[in-house]
């Protein structure tokens, strides 16, 4: 019996590990390898760290990451101080038999793509767009005001494509929190701030951590939403890698700035674990 479990097991894994072993491991030891070859003066493959090496000797390449950084940073803040609220008020203020209606009311606008809302935000934005036109009418401008295409705006969009994935961990953190918590604090006379910082934060913690893991590491990578509402200027690095594998054909160059990027990411959240005393494992379970 014993036997047959784990032979169902085998079975029920396999797909999974077949999975993570052909679309991510094997993608991304196939890109490290091609990030370590070159040619040389003779035009021959060979093996090399220069394409490493460029990262860090031009300016311009880890300057753009270290500002792509910053922002990816300052959304996940923005992205968990606007849906934390909005994530409590569905689990701990609105009765239960709205809870389900709310959430689905907040799902709702991420069914369409990404690219159908960030046109949707260029719309409203844009010197012909609604909110020119209702300042205009109203007397308030006397000519359109360009509103897209900087780093505002930009920031603006991430942090709109990235609610539905702070939300999601919030709302099942705090689904799982006993109100009588929040209730005895409040009898043993805890102010509203200290019920917030001692009890609602530690238990929310592993959906926090989650969240704002998935929102640093998606916004990191995004290069929709930068390239439409950032312009030109918005100097992603995402942009760098794609200039390297589409407008320059440096495929080596470009895996060199793809596993950069997987690897300086996943030392920034390490680091963030670090600090915040926070356990992986407990946050993505």
């Amino acid at each position: 019996m014993r036997r047959e479990t784990k032979i169902g097991l085998y079975i029920f894994l396999a797909p999974v590990l077949m999975w993570l072993l052909l679309l991510i491991v094997v993608p991304h030891i196939d890109l490290f390898i091609m990030s370590l070859r070159g040619e040389d003066d003779l035009g021959e493959a060979i093996w090399t760290l220069d394409n490493y090496h460029s990262f860090f000797s031009e300016r311009i390449y880890w300057l753009t990451f270290a500002r792509t950084a910053t922002y990816a940073l300052l959304v996940t803040l923005l992205t968990f101080l606007i849906t934390f609220p909005v994530a409590f008020y569905i689990t701990k203020v609105v009765h239960r038999r709205y809870s389900a209606f709310l959430t689905i009311l907040l799902l709702m606008p991420f069914w369409v793509s990404e690219l159908v809302r960030v046109y949707g935000w260029m719309i409203l934005l844009r010197e012909s767009g609604v909110i020119n036109h209702l300042l205009l009418g109203m007397g308030l401008l006397e000519q359109p005001v360009e509103l897209l295409y900087n780093d505002v705006s930009m920031v603006m969009g991430l942090v709109y494509t990235s609610m539905l994935f702070m939300a999601v961990p919030l709302i099942s953190s705090l689904e799982g929190m006993d109100d009588n918590l929040i209730e005895a604090a409040h009898d043993l006379g805890a102010s509203k701030l200290t019920i917030f910082l001692r009890i609602v934060i530690p238990y929310a913690a592993p959906g926090i951590t989650s969240g704002a893991i998935v929102v640093f590491m998606l916004t990191l990578g995004n290069y929709l939403t930068p390239n439409l509402m950032g312009g030109k200027n918005s100097l992603w690095f995402t942009e760098q890698i794609y200039n390297q594998f589409i407008a320059s054909f440096n495929w080596n160059q470009g895996a060199a700035f793809g596993f950069l990027l997987l690897l300086l990411s996943s030392l920034i959240i390490w680091a963030g674990l670090r600090l915040s005393r926070q356990d992986l494992g407990r946050a993505l379970t």
